[in-house]
């Protein structure tokens, strides 16, 4: 790891659709709730805020470079980025272009982090074979490295009928995108990542500080056996997790949000999802939720970074039809209570 890399802390939504007996267009307030929240998150100075991408009516953030160049032109210093893109459904050019665009809007600030998908949603909608997943988005991640490091582009890979030939990608942005791989702990991945030299981005929803440790070293151990400089290897972590006044109100609140959000999610995508058992586990150390008080999730965050070494935890807050307010008084306290802590801590 490298210990100079300042620690980022920040947020990420995949959209949170408003329970209310009329649901019509609530999906588009979502939307606005959304961008709300990404400018609080700036103003309290938060180091990220990422957007997801899902295609459902309790998620409903189907487009996230919309998103982040929406808020690249409302927001002054926070970073932004997919969280994830699914690059294996997606034109890999088309993400390059809205992605430099965003980065023109807000120099230094825009990232990608590209994944292949967790669920078969978006595969029918997008017309691709489910079969292919790993071959679409290993054959697009190559390619959008390759934009990312070149103006004019000749490549030809699996995914594309035609080659391209000296083809100019423009707008070009002043420093290239921060491109991330995106695992939920696929071996595979993290291999990939490593042999790639990208930094590795890890979506969490259960396990332990320890079992992630593992995932950590083995990145770093593969890293080296690439011959990339040590220094360079990067590691971000997005959980879930809420910051409350009260400890106990808060993990009882995000537990109740949670369930719903697995439930409802079960039945959108149409696939067997159940809350993980002893999510209550979960939530205490030990565990990989990080909801409670300020100070309790401040202990958590440090001791997985003792364990894993990451330099960017991002929490998904609002879940479940969560309220609004209390979604945005999370990142208040997100903002103005932990970073501070962590801050003084790691530097």
């Amino acid at each position: 790891m490298n210990p100079t890399r300042p620690f980022e802390l920040g947020v990420y939504t995949f959209g949170n659709t408003p329970r209310t007996p009329d649901s019509t267009g609530a999906t588009a307030q979502a939307i606005r709730n959304a961008l709300e929240a990404v400018q609080l998150a700036d103003d309290v100075g938060l180091d990220f805020f990422g957007f997801g991408e899902h295609h459902t009516r309790s998620m409903p953030v189907s487009s996230p470079t919309s998103l982040v160049n929406a808020a690249a032109a409302s927001t002054r210093r926070i970073k932004l980025g997919t969280t994830v893109t699914v690059l294996s459904t997606d034109e890999p050019i088309r993400v390059f272009q809205q992605l430099a665009t965003a980065a023109a809007i807000a120099p230094g600030r825009i990232d990608i982090v590209a994944g292949r998908g967790s669920s078969p949603i978006t595969f029918p909608i997008f017309d691709e074979d489910e079969n292919d997943y790993d071959m679409l988005f290993g054959s697009k991640l190559d390619l959008l490295v390759e934009m990312n490091c070149h103006e004019q582009v000749t490549w030809n890979g699996p995914h594309r009928r035609r080659p391209l030939q000296d083809m100019l990608v423009v707008p070009r942005p002043e420093q290239p995108l921060r491109i991330w791989l995106g695992t939920g702990g696929s071996p595979g991945s993290v291999m990939r990542a490593a042999e790639l030299r990208l930094p590795m981005f890890l979506g969490i929803l259960g396990g332990s500080p320890d079992h992630w440790a593992q995932y950590g070293h083995a990145y770093r151990k593969a890293w080296a056996e690439a011959g990339h400089p040590a220094e360079e290897a990067d590691i971000a972590v997005a959980v879930h997790g809420f910051v409350g006044e009260n400890g106990r109100e808060a993990k009882v609140t995000y537990l109740e949000h949670e369930a719903r959000m697995f439930q409802t999610g079960s039945a959108e995508i149409g696939r067997p999802m159940k809350t993980p058992a002893g999510r209550e586990n979960d939530l205490e150390p030990g565990g990989m939720v990080f909801a409670g008080s300020a100070d309790e999730v401040t202990d958590r965050i440090l001791h997985l970074h003792e364990r894993l070494g990451h330099s960017r935890q991002i929490f998904q807050m609002d879940v479940g039809g969560l309220p609004h307010d209390s979604f945005l008084k999370g990142i208040e306290l997100l903002g103005s209570q932990v970073l501070p802590q962590i801050q003084r801590e790691l530097g």
